[in-house]
């Protein structure tokens, strides 16, 4: 410790402040620059819930429908001319560029669809031996095989197989790609649309 005449310098009054309070309480008394991370729950912000026009019930149809989803807003919105019969949360894909943008048309329905990429290695009872693998990069452990995940109210969009369906909604983007809705919202959509339906999917 450096003195100069009978003072100290600020630097080792500092130290000595800091060995006495203790590193916690020496912040606060001077101020911390770097406040505590927060949880990860914290930061989550809330999806407002779905809302549907009913008003709209008997309006819209599989011949007039068409769906605008917004990935910034995390939102989709199926629509019958300008008004909005369904705005539903979505969770698109976890990084850009996973989710395209761009105008399709919906080529393929199924309502018990099932991932050919996603899912699980199961063994001969059903029991699952690893969960959440990919076919591209993971290989089956001796005596499994494959079960795609489910994506139940499918309606594809591209040909490398994204689409919308039902799925877990974190709170944020989260997919490999794919749109994932609320169960009844994607049960609604699947009724209301069909081949052929536009869907735009703006950044």
């Amino acid at each position: 410790m450096r003195f100069v005449g009978p003072f100290f310098t600020l630097s080792a009054a500092c130290f000595l402040l800091i060995g006495v309070l203790g590193q916690p309480a020496a912040a606060q008394f001077f101020g911390s620059r770097n406040p505590p991370m927060k949880k990860a729950s914290e930061l989550i912000r809330r999806q407002r819930g779905p809302e549907v026009n009913k008003s709209l019930e008997n309006v819209i149809n599989q011949d007039n429908s068409r769906a605008l989803i917004s990935l910034s807003k995390q939102r989709l919105y199926l629509m019958v001319g300008g008004e909005v019969y369904i705005d539903t949360p979505i969770s698109s894909g976890k990084r850009s560029g996973m989710t395209p943008t761009g105008t399709f048309r919906i080529t393929q329905k199924n309502a018990d669809h099932r991932s050919n990429i996603y899912g699980d290695f199961v063994d001969r009872n059903g029991r699952v031996v690893r969960s959440g693998i990919s076919t591209k990069v993971d290989s089956a452990p001796a005596g499994t095989k494959y079960r795609g995940a489910p994506m139940r109210w499918f309606c594809r969009l591209t040909n490398s197989g994204v689409g919308f369906h039902t799925g877990v909604l974190p709170g944020y983007p989260a997919s490999h790609g794919c749109i994932r809705l609320p169960d009844e919202m994607a049960r609604l959509i699947f009724l209301k649309v069909k081949i052929g339906t536009v869907a735009v999917i703006e950044p």
